[in-house]
C-alpha cells in the first residue's frame, strides 16, 4: 500500500482560511456506497435518523502559540531576539514540551517573556522539541495564556495570514470544554445552537469524549509503504457515561456515528478488544484500509489533506475507490477543503436514509 495511493489534484483556491457563516451553513457532501448527494449541514436533520449516536469531541483548543523576546547580556551589551513558540503538551514534571523557533539559539535556563505576566525558562529539549517551565501554575496560567497567546492555526493557514480575534471563536467548538488541544476537532466546527436544537428535536442523541487533538496531526507521512508509518500519540478519554451511551445505541441497534476523525480513533481504540468500556490513556491508532471497525457506523468528516494519514482512514472507512471518487467529486464542485472547509457525512453501510417527510 503505497503513499501515492492516497493522493490527489487539489487546488489551491479551494483551501478555506475562513469559516462559513453562520457555521451551519457550510456545505455537505452525503456519500453512501452508490450515491452522492449535495447539500448544506443543516441537511443532518434529515440524513440522521431518531435513535442515533453522534459521539462529540469535547477537548478545548488552548492559545498555544506565543510570540515572545528573550535577552541576553553580553560584553557587547544586551541582546533581543523574537522566540515563536507553540506549545504541544504539558510534561510530568510541570514543564510544556513545545516548537520553539528557533530553538537553537535559545540556551538552557534561558528566560523567553510572553507579557507582562507570562514568561517561560528553556530547562530542557528533546527531538526538536524544548521544555518551557513557565512562572505561572494553574488558573494563573490559564489567563496569562489566554491574554497572549493565539490560536494554533493549521499551518496551511497560518502561511497566509496570522490568526485573530475572530479565531478565538471560529476555532473552538461550542461545547469545548476540557483544554489541552492545539488544533481543533474541525468537524465539530459546523455546529451551532440552531442545529443541536434540532437534531435534537429530531431524536439524535449525543454523548461527548475527549481527545487532546495534538500538532502532530499535521505531520507529513514520509514512507512510500503506508503500513510503516509511526503515528503520533494523543492522550484520551472515554468516559463510563460515553461508554454506556455506546453500548446502549449499539444494542438497540443505532447507528453510532462520530463526528470527526478524532472522536473516531478513540472509540475505535476504546473498541481494539471487541468491547465497549471506559478507556483512557495515549492512543497512537493508525487506520488504513484493511482496517476492522467494531464501533463505527458512520463518519461525519471535513476534506483532508492529500497523502495524509486522515486520507487512510477516510479510505479505510469507505474504500479507497470510493474515496476517490467522492474527493473528485468534491473538488469538481468547489467544496472547501480542510480545517475552515466544508463536511462530508460518510455513511458506508450504502443505506438510503434521507428523511423523506
Amino acid at each position: 500500500m503505497k503513499l501515492t495511493d492516497f493522493d490527489f489534484d487539489l487546488p489551491e483556491a479551494l483551501i478555506a482560511t475562513r469559516p462559513a457563516v453562520p457555521r451551519s451553513s457550510a456545505r455537505l457532501l452525503v456519500a453512501e456506497r452508490d450515491s452522492l448527494h449535495d447539500g448544506v449541514v443543516t441537511d443532518l436533520v434529515d440524513w440522521l435518523r431518531p435513535g442515533d449516536l453522534l459521539v462529540l469531541n469535547d477537548t478545548r483548543v488552548i492559545p498555544a502559540r506565543l510570540f515572545g523576546t528573550r535577552q541576553r547580556r553580553s560584553a557587547q551589551g544586551d541582546t533581543t531576539a523574537r522566540i515563536e513558540v507553540t506549545l504541544l503538551e504539558p510534561r510530568a514534571d510541570g514543564a510544556w514540551s513545545a516548537l520553539i523557533k528557533p530553538l537553537k539559539k535559545v540556551k538552557m535556563g534561558e528566560v523567553i517573556r510572553f507579557s507582562d505576566a507570562l514568561s517561560a525558562t528553556l530547562v530542557g529539549t528533546d527531538a526538536g522539541q524544548g521544555h518551557l517551565m513557565f512562572n505561572l501554575r494553574g488558573e494563573d496560567f490559564d489567563a496569562a495564556l489566554a491574554e497572549a497567546g493565539a490560536m494554533p492555526l493549521p499551518p496551511y493557514i497560518a502561511a497566509k495570514r496570522a490568526a485573530d480575534e475572530r479565531d478565538k471563536t471560529d476555532y473552538q467548538t461550542i461545547w469545548a470544554r476540557n483544554a489541552g488541544a492545539v488544533a481543533a476537532p474541525t468537524a465539530s466546527l459546523h455546529f451551532d445552537d440552531a442545529l443541536m436544537a434540532a437534531l435534537r428535536a429530531r431524536g439524535v442523541e449525543m454523548t461527548y469524549v475527549t481527545l487532546h487533538v495534538g500538532a502532530g496531526t499535521f505531520l507529513p507521512v514520509k514512507v512510500d509503504d503506508v503500513t510503516t508509518h509511526k503515528m503520533h500519540a494523543e492522550w484520551g478519554q472515554v468516559s463510563a457515561e460515553a461508554a454506556r451511551d455506546i453500548a446502549a445505541a449499539k444494542a438497540r441497534g443505532a447507528r453510532v456515528i462520530p463526528v470527526g476523525t478524532t472522536a473516531l480513533r478513540l472509540i475505535e481504540t476504546m473498541a481494539r478488544d471487541g468491547g465497549i468500556a471506559p478507556w483512557e490513556g495515549d492512543t497512537d491508532i493508525f487506520i488504513y484500509p484493511g482496517f476492522t471497525f467494531r464501533v463505527t457506523d458512520g463518519l461525519m468528516t471535513n476534506f483532508h489533506l492529500p497523502r495524509s494519514t486522515l486520507m487512510m482512514l477516510v479510505s479505510a472507512l469507505m474504500g479507497q475507490e470510493t474515496i476517490r471518487r467522492i474527493y473528485a467529486h468534491a473538488v469538481a464542485q468547489q467544496y472547501r477543503f480542510f480545517s475552515y472547509g466544508d463536511a462530508s457525512l460518510l455513511l458506508p453501510a450504502g443505506e438510503q436514509t434521507k428523511s423523506t417527510s
